[in-house]
């Protein structure tokens, strides 16, 4: 089987590295906000171009710490998607605030622009502009818009580790970046871990307190935070991996590019290509078909395993049902929700198994 993910066939050395690294902090002894997490979050932030990381327990509390370190909480209305994991709206509800989902477009499954405008209101505080599947675009316009509007944008980076648009890397076009180290992100590690990532030293200074309870200093807590905060494991683990983050996404992107010229099925459509080539990392490849089911039975009994992201979106959850919405609904979002498909897109494919793919994919009899 062709798997979406393959771990177990990630190089020796990586895996000799990353365990090396993990031993390294069992002998130290100190195992919370130690000297890798520091490491890591100087490291990322870095690579992000922004001056600050923070450095969290998961990549939905990294978008709840950033909402709230910049104040929007009860009251306040942010501007997101309904084609997302649920993480991205979960975090906005736990922040205090009120979701708001607008539609995307039909060709990228990113945030549409005009539907985002028919959901302002005088409450509107923030946009929380998800990076789908790991592409970045239409940054200019997106930043004109939040200032226009007077609104917070705030990036949800959690699957586009390294995009870049203009020479600029996700996570630095707004006021903060959220990001996920789920193992199956494009940098990842062996649990969960996020960090946020900003420019606003003040905003970096609060979020540090809330991971940890809200303390300016030991014992003292001087609001209520939560306990959030990328362990020495995990972080030792993440600088391990980070050395191979660039090669694994020219190995994605090179599988992506194969996809694109080998896919042939009329039933079968494409997303738009990126505007640039550093603006997508591919952290998923997607395609979508009507008969979207059917061509993912297929596929499984030709040894490829495919997944859907997203098969059911967020306003369809049971939660979620009442949640405010673009006026004129969200028809782009159930359209695409109910034809996606994600292939195989990860730096471990070999170029016979991406070529199985390819041709497993132009063999359905849809």
């Amino acid at each position: 089987m062709i798997l979406m993910n393959d771990f177990k066939a990630e190089p020796a050395e990586l895996r000799a590295a990353m365990l090396a690294a993990v031993g390294r902090v069992l002998e130290s002894g100190w195992y919370v906000l130690g000297s890798q997490g520091t490491a890591f979050e100087q490291r990322w932030a870095g690579l992000c171009g922004t001056a600050h990381g923070v450095g969290v327990g998961n990549g939905m509390d990294a978008i709840e710490i950033a909402l709230r370190a910049i104040g929007i909480g009860p009251g306040d209305e942010v501007i997101t998607t309904p084609m997302t994991a649920f993480a991205t709206v979960l975090a906005i509800l736990r922040a205090g605030a009120t979701p708001v989902l607008a539609d995307i477009e039909t060709d990228t499954a990113l945030l549409s622009p005009a539907s985002v405008r028919r959901c302002l209101s005088k409450r509107t505080k923030a946009l929380l502009l998800v990076h789908l599947y790991g592409q970045v675009r239409a940054m200019p316009a997106w930043l004109a818009l939040c200032h226009e509007a007077d609104l917070a944008l705030v990036e949800d980076c959690a699957q586009a580790h390294g995009a870049a648009l203009g020479g600029k890397a996700a996570g630095s076009f707004g006021r903060a970046g959220a990001f996920s180290f789920y193992p199956t992100k494009n940098l990842g590690t062996a649990g969960d871990g996020g960090m946020l990532v900003t420019n606003d030293s003040s905003l970096a200074a609060r979020s540090a307190r809330l991971r940890n309870y809200g303390q300016n200093e030991r014992y003292h807590h001087t609001e209520i935070g939560l306990n959030s905060r990328l362990d020495e494991v995990h972080a030792a683990m993440l600088l391990a991996r980070l050395p191979w983050l660039e090669g694994f996404t020219q190995r994605r992107r090179a599988v992506a590019e194969a996809y694109r010229q080998g896919l042939a099925h009329p039933a079968v459509t494409l997303l738009k290509p990126p505007q640039e080539a550093a603006a997508h990392v591919h952290h998923l490849f997607v395609v979508s078909c009507e008969r979207r089911d059917a061509l993912h039975e297929h596929l499984r009994k030709q040894g490829v395993q495919a997944l859907i992201h997203y098969p059911v979106p967020i306003h369809h959850q049971a939660p979620c049902r009442s949640m405010q919405r673009d006026p004129q609904g969200l028809a782009a979002s159930e359209h695409h929700a109910a034809r996606c498909l994600s292939l195989p897109c990860h730096p471990q494919l070999s170029d016979e198994q991406v070529q199985h793919v390819i041709a497993s994919v132009n063999g359905f009899d849809g």
